[in-house]
């Protein structure tokens, strides 16, 4: 289905300075230059002006007050869907028990809100074409993405969206590059923020803690979410695109399919050291690190929002960006830094969907509830959720937690068009991988009835194939062995250039067969051994690994000599070694020290079933 671009409201702030103190937009409209409060008053998504909040006063004046009613509506009470990203999914749930801790009626009845949550660019797509599959009574009646952003892009996916134009906003978290603080003081960050080009630039040069007296830290790794799936890492694309174009501010009047700006930004790209799908995964592992007494072998920079930040201060990580974990501060906190030319501000929308399965008492309930979210006991529950108000007020607590800056410069959203062009250019732009495929032959890949194992690996891997582009660099090699005899069948398809060895790759996958043993950790050690030797700094160095088991051989191997290689390559040579538990019987504990040993990310497909799902969330990482 081709494009269609999205209706842009014609008031949309050209420019904006946003401060604790005073939220204004200078705005032009038919020509005209107006003042009015940025993105606080509801917008065309929340049905007319009787259905919205009501407009947000400027900073400085009282918000409306909570308006429970006298007694709860009666039983059975009305279903209200929302469905929100990952990021801030806490701070909705929150908001939603703040909201039913009163009497509510809404058309007599109560209401009783459910929370779901969904990686960004998942929701978006999921929205964009009205929730297939889904019964009608689960699917949501507002969407609360975390930008605006996802809001363009879903309107421009497809034709009869029913994603309004514009979202009133519930509060806002700035996108900044977060280091550990002893990193940030070493460049003097912490007092004089950089440009994003200086970022960039600081980023490419990945002996620069050598050249600054810190070689203990080994090289600069600077860490990327997903564009795809993730605001962080759509807003850090975005400022690659600023920075190669020279106007942080102005991608929407660059050419963004001109050869020569794409060239600008894969040279920003370069300085990634690898990519992740969301900025959880980033901290998750930057918290493991710290654990271990060295942050520095996993993360120099990341591109992440503020919240995130003072989540991770505050010392609440999470594996999969679903599950919260709580653990005391880190020993090494995060400093979040904001590039004196400008951030992208998340803005968190609320819009209530234009879908027939929204019905009358839905939106009543929907404007309810987003009526009860801007008054002051609302925006008390933005605060203590680590975010900025609609009126840009912080919790002071949250912001010494945070490291936040008490002013924003924010840059202004891209347009749709611009999004999507972005998006569709990753593949084209982003770094190259140099990827093995390594997968467990043993003898347990083919005991069961029906698809065995292997197989259904064998059908993830090649739909996997589909990420890479032909500047890639892939291979395949596979591990068991029959007796005493040696590790087979070893490399089958050497790592090459894909748009050569495609043909090759795939016909030997077809070719694999399951023998006996599992030398795990032979296997590991070799083939990592292997591609640190032939390690390339412009490329993102990793092995994706796939296991049903654990260490079953009579080979030599043991975890604690595998893991003390890979820390080494790490620190010199990185290989990222991605492990994914495959099937019930995988050692977990094992595939999550390798991963982390290797500074990489450990994925569960315990569960078979959802093998495919997640092999194709794991390539996302380069």
């Amino acid at each position: 289905m081709g494009r269609r671009r999205a209706a842009i409201d014609p008031s949309y702030p050209r420019w904006v300075w946003i401060t604790a103190g005073a939220t204004v937009a200078l705005l032009i409209v038919g020509g005209a230059f107006i003042l009015r409060t940025l993105l606080f008053a509801p917008g065309p998504g929340l049905g007319g002006p009787s259905a919205g909040p009501g407009n947000v006063p400027p900073a400085g004046e009282p918000l409306a007050q909570d308006s429970p009613a006298a007694v709860a509506g009666a039983s059975p009470c009305i279903s209200l869907n929302i469905f929100t990203s990952l990021e801030n999914a806490e701070m909705v749930r929150s908001m939603a028990a703040e909201y039913t801790a009163k009497p509510r009626s809404v058309d007599g009845k109560c209401v009783t809100p459910a929370v779901t949550q969904e990686k960004s660019g998942v929701a978006a797509s999921k929205v964009a074409a009205q929730f297939p599959g889904v019964p009608a009574g689960e699917r949501p009646a507002i969407w609360l993405p975390d930008s605006s952003a996802w809001l363009r892009i879903a309107r421009e996916g497809a034709g009869g969206s029913p994603v309004p134009e514009e979202g009133t906003s519930l509060g806002r978290s700035a996108v900044v590059v977060a280091m550990p603080e002893t990193m940030a003081g070493a460049l003097g960050w912490d007092s004089k923020p950089p440009s994003w080009s200086e970022v960039f630039k600081m980023a490419e040069d990945r002996d620069a803690w050598e050249r600054l007296g810190h070689a203990d830290w080994g090289k600069f790794k600077f860490g990327k979410a997903s564009p795809l799936v993730s605001t962080a890492g759509l807003m850090a694309l975005t400022a690659s695109y600023g920075a190669a174009g020279g106007s942080l501010g102005g991608v929407d009047a660059m050419d963004l399919e001109a050869s020569s700006l794409k060239e600008k930004v894969r040279a920003v790209e370069l300085g990634t050291s690898h990519y992740m799908a969301t900025p959880e995964h980033f901290l998750w592992h930057a918290r493991e690190a710290d654990d271990a007494g060295n942050v520095s072998e996993f993360l120099s920079a990341v591109i992440v929002d503020e919240k995130s930040v003072w989540d991770y201060n505050r010392g609440v990580v999470s594996e999969d960006g679903i599950t919260k974990k709580s653990a005391p501060p880190p020993k090494q906190p995060l400093r979040a830094i904001y590039p004196n030319d400008g951030v992208h501000v998340a803005d968190n929308p609320a819009v209530i969907l234009d879908g027939d399965w929204v019905g009358s008492q839905q939106r009543l309930a929907a404007e309810d509830f987003l009526r009860f979210a801007v008054t002051e006991q609302g925006q008390n529950v933005v605060k203590a959720s680590g975010y900025r108000t609609v009126q840009g007020k912080l919790d002071a607590a949250v912001a010494g937690t945070g490291r936040y800056a008490e002013a924003l410069q924010p840059l202004p959203l891209p347009k749709a068009g611009a999004l999507v062009a972005m998006q569709d250019s990753f593949p084209e732009v982003r770094k190259r991988a140099r990827a093995l495929f390594l997968l467990d032959v043993s003898e347990s890949m083919v005991q069961e009835a029906g698809v065995t194992k292997l197989q259904r690996a064998k059908d993830a891997v090649r739909k996997a194939l589909d990420h890479f582009t032909g500047d890639d660099e892939v291979g395949l090699a596979a591990f068991s062995h029959v007796g005493d005899g040696p590790l087979q069948p070893g490399v089958v398809s050497p790592v090459a250039p894909f748009k050569t060895n495609k043909e090759d790759l795939l016909a030997k996958l077809n070719e694999l067969k399951a023998v006996d043993a599992t030398p795990l950790f032979e296997a590991v050690s070799r083939f990592t051994g292997e591609q640190a030797k032939d390690y390339k700094d412009t490329f993102i160095n990793t092995i994706v690994l796939l296991s049903d088991g654990k260490n079953d051989t009579t080979h030599p191997g043991d975890l604690g000599g595998l893991s003390e290689q890979l820390g080494h390559q790490n620190h010199s040579t990185p290989v990222l070694v991605f492990t994914l538990a495959y099937g019930p019987d995988a050692d977990v504990p094992t595939l999550l020290e390798i991963a982390q040993a290797s500074g990489a990310h450990y994925y569960d497909a315990t569960d078979p079933n959802r093998l495919e799902e997640v092999l194709g969330e794991l390539v996302t990482s380069f």
